[in-house]
C-alpha cells in the first residue's frame, strides 16, 4: 500500500493574523488617501493576477485574506494551488468587487504572493537539481523576523523540507554549545539525558575526528559542517561502516544516523553536495536569497 503524501497547510488564524497585521501597516491612520481621492465608492471593478515569469506558486490564502478583510464582498477566485508550476501570462486569481477595496488589497496581498511564491520557485531549482539523488534540501532559522512559518510552508511547496522550526522543538548541539560543555560524546549525552523521547538531537562537527566521536555517542543526526565533497564522501563512508550496512542497505536503513551537509551550498554546488550520499542539505540561500516571482495586478472596470 502507498502512503498518501498530504500537502501542508497553513492555519487560518496564522494567516489571517499575519494579512491583518500587514495591513494595518499599510492602511496607516488615515486608510487609503489615494484611492478615496480619485475613486467613487460604488465603482466596482476585475482584477486578474497574473504571473510574469515561470514559478512555483505559494500564498494564494494569503492573498485572497487580504481582499477578504478588507472588503468581505470581493470576490476571490484562484486558478491554481499553492504548489502549482506558472508560466508568464498565466492567471493565478481573478477578484471582482469594490474598486476602492481592490485596490487598498492589492499591495498587501500581492507582497505575500510575490515573496512566498519566490521562495517556493527558488527551492524548486534547488530539488531539480538534487532529483536524481535521495537528498533532500531543507531550510533553516534564518527567515525573515515574523515571516519563519510562511517561508518554511513556502519551502515544502516547492519541494523542499524544513529543519526545525525554532530554538524548542530540536537540539541542535554547534560548536559554541560543544566548546562551552567540554567536548562532543560529553555534549550528546547531556542532550540525550535533557530531552523527552519524542525530540531529536543532532550535533555539528567540522572534522572527520569528530565525526567519528559522534557516531560512537549515536545522535539522530550529525551536522557536517563546511566539508567539500570529497570530505563528505569520506564521511558517508564512514557512517555506513560505523553501522555496518552495505551500500545497498545504507540508504533504506532507518535506524542509523543520518547526515545532512551544510555550508558553501547554492545553485551551483548543491549537486555536487548531494551525490556524496548525504541524506539532507541545509541552506539559507532558498530563504533568505530568494527573488521575488514577478505577479501583476491588472485591473479592468466591470
Amino acid at each position: 500500500m502507498t502512503t498518501p503524501t498530504f500537502l501542508p497547510v497553513l492555519s487560518p488564524l496564522m494567516v489571517e493574523d499575519q494579512v491583518r497585521a500587514a495591513l494595518s501597516e499599510d492602511l496607516g491612520r488615515a486608510g487609503d488617501i489615494t484611492s478615496q481621492a480619485t475613486i467613487s465608492p460604488d465603482m466596482v471593478a476585475t482584477a486578474e493576477l497574473n504571473s510574469r515569469e515561470d514559478g512555483v506558486v505559494a500564498g494564494i490564502e494569503l492573498a485572497r485574506a487580504a481582499f477578504r478583510l478588507m472588503d468581505p464582498t470581493i470576490r476571490f477566485e484562484a486558478f491554481v494551488r499553492d504548489g502549482d508550476k506558472v508560466s508568464p501570462g498565466a492567471m493565478i486569481a481573478r477578484v471582482s468587487g469594490p474598486a476602492r477595496a481592490i485596490l487598498s488589497a492589492e499591495r498587501v496581498a500581492l507582497n505575500f504572493l510575490m515573496h512566498l511564491s519566490g521562495v517556493a520557485s527558488y527551492t524548486a531549482r534547488f530539488a531539480a537539481e538534487i532529483a536524481h539523488t535521495s537528498a533532500k534540501v531543507c531550510c533553516t532559522r534564518k527567515t525573515l523576523p515574523g515571516l519563519r512559518a510562511l517561508e518554511k510552508y513556502a519551502v515544502r511547496m516547492g519541494g523542499g523540507s524544513s529543519h526545525r522550526y525554532g530554538l524548542d522543538d530540536a537540539i541542535l548541539i554547534k560548536d559554541n554549545h560543544i566548546a562551552v560543555s567540554g567536548g562532543v560524546a560529553g555534549a550528546i549525552a547531556a542532550a540525550r539525558a535533557f530531552a523527552g523521547h519524542l525530540v531529536k538531537v543532532e550535533v555539528e562537527v567540522s572534522t572527520l575526528e569528530e565525526l567519528e566521536e559522534a557516531l560512537e555517542a549515536v545522535p539522530d543526526v550529525i551536522l557536517l559542517d563546511n566539508m567539500g565533497p570529497e570530505i563528505l564522501r569520506r564521511a558517508v563512508e564512514i557512517n555506513r561502516d560505523c553501522a555496518g550496512l552495505t551500500e545497498e542497505t545504507y540508504a533504506v536503513d532507518v535506524r542509523r544516523v543520518k547526515l545532512e551537509a551544510s555550508g558553501n551550498v547554492n545553485i551551483s554546488t548543491v549537486r555536487a553536495i548531494a551525490e556524496t550520499g548525504v541524506d539532507y542539505i541545509s541552506t539559507s540561500k532558498i530563504t533568505m536569497a530568494a527573488p521575488t516571482l514577478d505577479i501583476g495586478l491588472d485591473i479592468a472596470l466591470a
